[in-house]
């Protein structure tokens, strides 16, 4: 059972800091990894996960989003992002309890393999496109509040810290 590593624990920063590297087997072990990243994903009620967040510095993610079926993106690619930006409420599994209004584009088109190591290309927008720049930041050792200015993101970490130490 993979645990989901969190910002505030000794280690959770730095390994949520990690660039991940290339997926380059696809075998048993990683459909494994992946069935059990969704099983995570579930049991924290979420709906992305990206390997950093499970201490895998790998380039995948899944997402489960509202009726979408569940998916997997490995070595993924933004290959086109829209100009118009929306906000909407953001909240992560590594930094549980936290949301924040977050500005990002409203429309992605990415390119990716799936457990197979077969490529796909795909269109997303609204929740989705949301949840594939998210978790396609985590393989970049980019979390969500580091789009947040310097002074919102310390107000709302100190906030948050607060209230987990209670």
């Amino acid at each position: 059972m993979l645990d989901i590593v969190t910002i505030g624990t000794e280690s959770g920063e730095e390994t949520l800091r990690r660039k991940a590297g290339a997926v380059t087997n696809f075998d048993a072990d990683l459909k494994g990894l992946i069935a059990e990243m969704h099983e995570a994903m579930r049991r924290g009620r979420g709906i992305g996960l990206a390997g950093p967040q499970v201490d895998k510095a790998l380039r995948l993610f899944v997402t489960h989003v509202d009726d979408d079926e569940p998916r997997v993106f490995i070595n993924p690619e933004l290959l086109l992002t829209s100009n118009e930006e929306v906000d909407y409420e953001e909240g992560c599994l590594s930094i549980p309890g936290l949301y924040t209004q977050i500005r990002r584009p409203e429309f992605v088109k990415i390119q990716a393999f799936n457990e197979r190591g077969r490529p796909f290309t795909m269109e997303a927008s609204g929740l989705l496109a949301r949840v594939i720049l998210h978790e396609n930041d985590h393989l970049e050792g980019v979390l969500f509040i580091d789009r947040l200015s310097a002074a919102k993101r310390e107000r709302v970490l100190a906030t948050w810290l607060k209230k987990i130490r209670m």
